[in-house]
């Protein structure tokens, strides 16, 4: 049997899209089922979380991103519109949020229909690629979908049918991620064990290599 690898994620996480071309190889490389598992962001759960940052952190983490995106040479860019509803002036986060409760319950239906880390591999790739803007629009999340071996028109009607469902799901992996030991995204989770951050993946092989764990070949 595979090992199994939950991998706790956000479409708002530029740093959970950094890590998903190397998810989408450990996958691929290793006897390993990465179960995609999303979360509502920060911003959503904790909408008071930006009015105590500090200040000196967005401004770090649009540095930090750009570099890891560099560097592994990924295509990046600040989505356009943001999947969160947000006044970056105030910092205040919208009380009505669109985009990504749609983005998290699709999240969930893909990982159902066994496609989770394809479907969050190809459309975090629209949404964060940094040459697509207004990817809500048009075919741009269909076409992701189609990429991914999914019919998005079928899955915005399988959610419609009981969005309650989707959200219990949502709020269950959220207390999941919690009960492994942490609160943030990515966090790659092995036999309870938690990896938070793009660059624990390294951990993470070392990890299954110690365990055991095979390479396909």
């Amino acid at each position: 049997m595979p090992a199994v690898v939950d991998v706790f994620w956000s479409f708002r996480s530029p740093y959970s899209y950094l890590a998903t071309p190397r998810l989408v190889r450990l996958a691929a490389d290793w006897d390993v089922e990465a179960q995609v598992r999303v979360v509502l962001p920060l911003a959503v759960r904790k909408p008071d979380f930006f009015a105590t940052v500090n200040p000196l952190w967005p401004p770090y983490l649009l540095r930090d991103t750009f570099r890891i995106a560099e560097y592994h040479g990924i295509p990046y860019g600040w989505p356009q519109p943001d999947p969160i509803v947000q006044d970056y002036a105030t910092r205040q986060v919208a009380a009505e949020q669109p985009y990504i409760h749609r983005l998290t319950r699709l999240g969930v239906e893909a990982s159902l229909r066994g496609r989770g880390l394809r479907f969050v591999d190809e459309v975090s790739r629209v949404i964060w690629g940094g040459t697509v803007r207004g990817w809500h629009e048009g075919t741009h999340l269909a076409d992701a979908a189609a990429r991914a071996d999914l019919e998005l028109a079928a899955m915005d009607r399988a959610v419609a049918v009981d969005p309650a469902r989707y959200d219990a799901i949502i709020a269950r992996n959220q207390a999941d991620l919690e009960a492994a030991g942490h609160w943030g995204v990515p966090t790659m989770v092995l036999d309870g064990e938690p990896f938070f951050g793009q660059d624990r993946i390294e951990l993470l092989l070392w990890r299954l290599g110690q365990r055991g764990v095979e390479r396909r070949t």
